[in-house]
């Protein structure tokens, strides 16, 4: 296979081409499965629309591009209703101001035939970058203090060398003789 045939002399690769027709359908297919299909939904509104139908499709309208689709919205204008096509325009910049948070306005408020039409596109959500190291968990600090008996409990921590790692505990500074260790304790109270 040619690699490079502007090259002088022209460079080329010997290769298997069953194999490099296999990586280029799998990076075909990887191409593919990352890009994202844009659906576009449509809500359609009418000028003498009342309060709670106003809520409750603004509402799907905000589901959707929550969802990343872009919405279409539509006021439709019937008889003599075209008179006054503020009326739609005051709706569609009503609508655009309630989703600002979660929409923007792809396209502006135009006219078409009976229908007043604009596009509200989903606003993109910037990613925290961190950098691609994950934050660590602090070390427990070491004070030299005695942590409270918890061998009772059913889910009772490991014994820890001091360190924070499980382990053996480490040894006391210092040790009792073996005859003082044997010895039976004495009564002191009178």
């Amino acid at each position: 296979m040619e690699v490079a045939p502007n090259a002088n002399p022209p460079v080329c690769k010997i290769m298997d081409f069953g194999k490099f027709k296999y990586e280029q359908d799998v990076r075909r297919k990887e191409s593919r499965r990352k890009t994202s299909n844009v659906v576009i939904k449509e809500m359609k509104f009418r000028p003498k629309i009342d309060e709670h139908d106003y809520t409750t499709k603004t509402k799907h309208v905000e589901r959707f591009l929550n969802e990343g689709s872009k919405v279409k919205i539509t006021i439709m204008f019937r008889g003599r209703e075209m008179a006054h096509p503020e009326l739609g325009k005051k709706i569609l910049d009503r609508i655009a101001e309630q989703v600002k948070d979660v929409g923007n306005v792809e396209a502006a408020p135009r006219v078409d035939g009976r229908n007043m039409l604009m596009v509200l596109a989903p606003v993109k959500k910037q990613e925290p970058k961190t950098g691609g190291a994950k934050p660590r968990p602090a070390a427990p600090p070491e004070t030299g203090e005695a942590e409270p008996d918890t061998a009772d409990t059913a889910d009772a921590a490991p014994p820890t060398n001091g360190s924070g790692a499980p382990g053996p505990a480490p040894a006391p500074a210092a040790a009792p003789t073996p005859a003082a260790a044997t010895a039976a304790p004495t009564d002191t109270t009178d």
